[in-house]
């Protein structure tokens, strides 16, 4: 498979390191320095592109693979408010894109988790709940696509919860949290990859769900084998969609 990789940072280094260990040949490399080379006929020398940009990159970046059309895989976050937008465009003119907040493996079992255990939070009321998620300082967004993704798996699951907000440690916040959202705390520390926990506290006892990434190796390997994955597909997927896992 010929990839072209969309953002040539750190992540884009693990995936082509991924990538050419099983065997895939990467055609293009397009970051901030070489913007330019970011056309329609680079970019259909490649049989998947992977984007690991910026937010502010992301659409574009998108936008491109959509007029080359060729399948993109974006683990971009921070445009997810353009997502519906960005469904309906990919659908219309017949393109393929697949998105994640994280594509680690072990990060998908946690989510699957994390929305089998709100819906047995139902049953005990007692129980409030909190997402905090710390990443490396370099992270540009807050709270994390993964923190959204596991507080909208609450949401979905947990009735008592309608709808999430944000605080940032360092920066002002005077909201009182309401019984029917749910709070996520974002810390930016040097170094962490990424860490992400879901607890559930009452006056007895705590339960918690804690994900903690060593490296972005596993976010690396995640994003070469969906590229795998959507391979010869059409049609807009989310990471998810790959596990399949059983929601019964």
């Amino acid at each position: 498979m010929k990839l072209a990789l969309l953002g040539y940072g750190k992540m884009g280094q693990l995936i082509e390191r991924f990538a050419l260990e099983r065997g895939h040949e990467v055609v293009l490399k397009v970051n901030i320095d070489n913007i330019a080379d970011l056309t329609t006929s680079n970019l259909r020398k490649a049989d998947v592109a992977i984007d690991f940009s910026a937010p502010d990159a992301a659409l574009s970046n998108i936008y491109a693979c959509f007029d080359a059309n060729i399948p993109v895989v974006v683990g971009t976050t921070g445009w997810y408010g353009e997502l519906q937008q960005v469904k309906n465009d990919c659908l219309g003119r017949n393109n393929t894109l697949l998105y994640g907040s994280n594509f680690s493996i072990g990060v998908n079992l946690f989510f699957h988790i994390n929305e089998m255990m709100a819906r047995l939070m139902n049953n005990f009321p007692d129980y409030e709940v909190q997402v905090e998620e710390i990443h490396h300082t370099e992270k540009l967004d807050a709270p994390s696509g993964t923190a959204m993704t596991i507080a909208e798996g609450i949401i979905e699951n947990l009735d008592r919860k309608e709808e999430w907000v944000n605080e940032i440690e360092g920066t002002p916040f005077d909201d009182v949290v309401k019984e029917e959202q749910l709070l996520i705390t974002s810390q930016r520390v040097d170094q962490v990859p990424g860490t992400h926990t879901v607890v559930y506290s009452s006056e007895v006892d705590d339960i918690e769900l804690k994900h903690t990434a060593h490296s972005r190796a596993g976010f690396a390997l995640g994003a070469v084998i969906a590229a795998e994955w959507l391979q010869h597909k059409q049609g807009f997927y989310n990471i998810a969609d790959i596990f399949n896992f059983n929601k019964s």
